[in-house]
């Protein structure tokens, strides 16, 4: 725990370097998020210019596939997660009355894990053969075969799979152990309960993925047959392994942002949160849940129709505890004294754009009916609803949320505003119309397509660049919210509730230096 609460905070390169400071920290986590969103939006844009229209036209093939398992890898392993990360230090300290992170030394190791983890994935493109071109999920037989490219990114996941299950740890020891006063667990901030809930699924599943993406170098060059038939394998087996981590994973990058969105929207509506307690209850059932629906990936692979039946129910009940805190989040504004300010309307379209992804979600896990969704884009759109409409507008509602009160000025409102229409639109015009290209049977990671599917695919490019080139606005808001302007007041928003609002704007480097008591 830092103790030179009266010192002046190290200056130059050797803050960030060696920084303890949770605060430092967040910061860094969230601009290495940023800078990995604008590499894997970069991706993005080289997958829809190539789809612009039928026949091959930008890059070969090959290349093309190696953009769609690298975007995927970036954006879940290098911008959503990070970007939480930076969220949880920021904030979790502030919000529990913590003068810090509990291990502020493992804290810094965390973070600094992952900038070589990411070089390493960028760098498998320059390789003998690039990067592998076999999907995000990085099935066997493919990854087996696959060139160089695959060990860099093996060893990067290790990377990444460490600095996640530090971080957990750090996070779960500082909520336990280091809450002020009075702070029982029934009186956690939302977020700081969906953090330490995330925390624990991070935990469980991270070391799964590290036990596949270890079986798959063992069996690329020391000779073992895990996913090879040929030496008694199974390459179904890499899936399951891999889904019983990947579908946890789903939830690790959501259950954040339903703590961000149960923080923002009651300031909002000026009222309590509607049922904190089935709130908590919910964000812990679907947490165990994840656990036993990961199959719901792999109804085509030739399951006995038990297993079918089972993970479809299964899935299906997950909707439940996400459909208590989507009525909460409803009912939290029904009747409020509502306004709109640019974090509500992150916070809105996230919870709207969120429902629709789980709505097609419930179409997917009906087994039947996933015989022909499968591997389309129709599943595209599905998991872009749920992580962009759930995560990343999220992550967006919480640093307008909180901007001000870290660096002491307001943001631009209309510029805000203007991001917030700009980014929604591109987004809808980007992934609505592929749940039509997927129902009519578009398949995914192929860069060619019938003659058919090129108006909804052209819709589809355009509303991509519409929502890279919106993002523009939110680095020079922010910058110029670093750099000065309106002052902000330690109340920023003057319903919100918790700790972090009772510290000045900016908050101080050292904060609560004796612990403050909570009525």
């Amino acid at each position: 725990m830092s103790t030179d609460h009266h010192e002046d905070r190290p200056q130059g390169l050797t803050r960030w370097l060696f920084t303890t400071n949770h605060k430092d920290i967040g910061t860094l986590y969230l601009w290495f998020s940023f800078t990995m969103a604008v590499v894997g939006g970069i991706m993005s844009l080289v997958i829809r210019s190539e789809l612009w229209e039928p026949g091959l036209q930008i890059v070969e093939p090959g290349f093309f596939n190696q953009m769609t398992t690298l975007h995927g890898l970036i954006m879940v392993f290098g911008f959503v997660m990070p970007a939480f990360v930076g969220l949880a230090n920021w904030q979790l300290p502030m919000m529990i009355g913590a003068p810090d992170m509990a291990l502020p030394r493992m804290n810094n190791w965390s973070f600094w894990l992952l900038p070589p983890a990411a070089t390493l994935l960028v760098l498998s493109l320059f390789a003998p053969g690039g990067a592998p071109g076999v999907g995000w999920t990085l099935y066997a037989p493919l990854s087996t075969r696959a060139g160089m490219g695959m060990d860099f990114v093996i060893l990067s996941i290790h990377m990444l799979g460490i600095s996640s299950i530090l971080g957990s740890i750090n996070i779960i020891a500082t909520i336990l152990n280091m809450r002020a006063p009075g702070m029982i667990l029934m009186k956690m901030p939302m977020f700081v309960w969906s953090w330490l809930i995330t925390a624990f699924l991070l935990l469980a599943a991270i070391p799964v993925l590290a036990g596949a993406v270890t079986m798959l170098l063992t069996d690329r060059h020391f000779g073992t047959s895990f996913f090879d038939a040929a030496g008694g394998g199974d390459p179904v087996l890499f899936q399951h392994i891999f889904w019983f981590f990947g579908h946890p994973e789903v939830y690790i990058l959501v259950l954040p942002a339903f703590g961000v969105f149960s923080q923002i929207i009651p300031t909002f509506a000026r009222k309590p949160l509607f049922g904190y307690t089935s709130m908590v209850f919910a964000t812990a059932t679907i947490a165990f849940l994840s656990f036993i629906v990961w199959a719901h990936h792999m109804y085509t692979v030739g399951m006995p129709m038990g297993g079918e039946l089972f993970f479809m129910y299964a899935t299906m009940l997950i909707a439940v505890p996400t459909g208590v805190k989507v009525f909460n989040w409803v009912s939290t504004m029904w009747q409020g004294s509502m306004t709109f300010e640019t974090p509500m309307l992150w916070a809105i379209g996230g919870v709207f754009t969120f429902t629709m992804g789980g709505i097609t979600g419930l179409m997917l896990s009906v087994t039947p009916a996933d015989f022909q969704y499968h591997d389309t884009y129709f599943v595209v759109a599905h998991f872009h609803y749920t992580i962009i409409g759930g995560s990343v507008l999220a992550i967006f509602a919480a640093v307008y949320y909180w901007l001000p009160k870290w660096t002491g000025h307001m943001f631009s409102e209309p510029l805000g505003k203007t991001h917030f229409w700009l980014t929604l639109i591109g987004f809808n015009l980007t992934f609505f119309p592929q749940h039509f290209l997927g129902l009519a049977g578009m398949p995914r990671r192929i860069p060619d397509y019938a003659l058919q599917f090129t108006g909804f695919n052209e819709v589809s490019t355009v509303g991509s660049f519409i929502t890279i080139v919106a993002q523009l606005i939110f680095f020079y808001l922010v910058f110029k919210c670093i750099r000065g302007g309106k002052k902000a007041t330690d109340q920023v928003w003057e319903d919100a509730e918790g700790l972090e609002w009772a510290v000045p704007s900016p908050a101080p480097y050292h904060t609560f230096a004796t612990p403050p008591q909570v009525k």
